[in-house]
């Protein structure tokens, strides 16, 4: 069985957050639920959905896993970018990569660092946030590998403990 995506792996009551959030401010990522909820069966009529509040709506969302996974990425940027850019903030002033409370600069290519500070940053982040840091590099390393060179080799030598 492959192991889940770094979104599957948040709790339950963070993803409801985090889909609710989405569901509040993105008329399109609502309608793209909704739509997955008619299609799936089970008696949910379009229009009673778009009548539901959002929070309602994302439970169902929630409990049935009818994020896809670009919905995953997205709802991921929208944590750690976002939300709760902590993690992500530590790690590129670690990396040494310019950002604006977060955002990377757009003008930059990847690599962003070289493997070697990349792996301290990574120790460093996990050392202070844990399983939440776990989850954030294995988030970049998942969807944006190229950026940061070595980082899923590094992740892979990490014992269970660490993970």
């Amino acid at each position: 069985m492959p192991a889940p995506s770094p979104y599957r792996t948040l709790p339950a009551d963070q993803r409801l957050r985090l889909v609710t959030h989405d569901l509040t401010a993105n008329r399109q990522s609502r309608e793209g639920y909704i739509q997955r909820m008619v299609a799936r069966g089970g008696g949910f009529r379009r229009e009673t959905l778009r009548k539901w509040p959002p929070a309602q709506l994302a439970r169902e969302v929630v409990r049935a896993n009818l994020e896809t996974p670009y919905d995953e990425v997205g709802l991921l940027q929208l944590l750690y970018v976002e939300l709760e850019p902590a993690i992500q903030v530590a790690f590129l002033d670690a990396t040494g990569v310019k950002h604006e409370g977060g955002v990377v600069d757009e003008q930059l290519k990847p690599p962003f660092a070289e493997p070697a500070t990349i792996r301290k940053a990574a120790e460093d982040l996990l050392a202070t946030f844990g399983l939440d840091g776990h989850r954030y590099l294995a988030a970049i390393a998942l969807y944006n590998g190229e950026a940061w060179p070595s980082l899923d080799d590094f992740l892979g030598t990490l014992t269970p403990s660490h993970k």
